[in-house]
């Protein structure tokens, strides 16, 4: 892969950080912004405020996202205010390989959710059912004859 095609994909891959695509033709000034700092191009000579300025010239009047010439064209500036050639620009950005995480959060092991052996009640036995036994209505309703007061045998017997 050349370093041209490099630079290329490294473009579509910040361009498209964050939206859920997989190469995106245009790039916004946020992305431009985190490109340059992955990369390691903000220092003492190349602020992040430099970096907002650069994308600000680099794109059309109007426009809120460059594409990848003007992005060529933002490398040329970078390089000028940080005083080294732009192909070593480009390949510090090609060799980065894409967006890093920062300050993701990773999630925390939780006792009583995650260790099962603190499980209690129903829970603690698998969990409910949703296979009962089966009820009829001959087992709900009490269909033994009445006495003369209208009291069942089995009501009877019970209380």
């Amino acid at each position: 892969m050349s370093s041209q095609d490099a630079l290329q994909e490294a473009f579509g891959t910040f361009a498209a950080y964050g939206s859920g695509s997989k190469g995106e033709a245009l790039m916004e000034g946020s992305k431009f912004a985190k490109l340059c700092k992955d990369c390691g191009l903000v220092d003492k000579k190349l602020s992040s405020t430099d970096v907002d300025l650069i994308f600000a010239k680099a794109k059309a009047k109007g426009a809120q996202k460059i594409a990848f010439s003007d992005f060529e064209n933002a490398l040329s500036l970078v390089a000028e205010k940080k005083g080294v050639s732009v192909e070593d620009i480009k390949s510090k950005i090609a060799s980065t390989g894409g967006p890093k995480m920062n300050n993701t959060t990773q999630p925390d092991y939780v006792k009583f959710h995650d260790d099962k052996s603190t499980y209690t009640g129903v829970y603690a036995a698998g969990g409910p059912t949703n296979v009962d036994s089966s009820q009829d209505l001959k087992d709900l309703a009490d269909r033994s004859p009445a006495n003369i007061r209208g009291v069942s045998g089995n009501f009877a017997n019970s209380h």
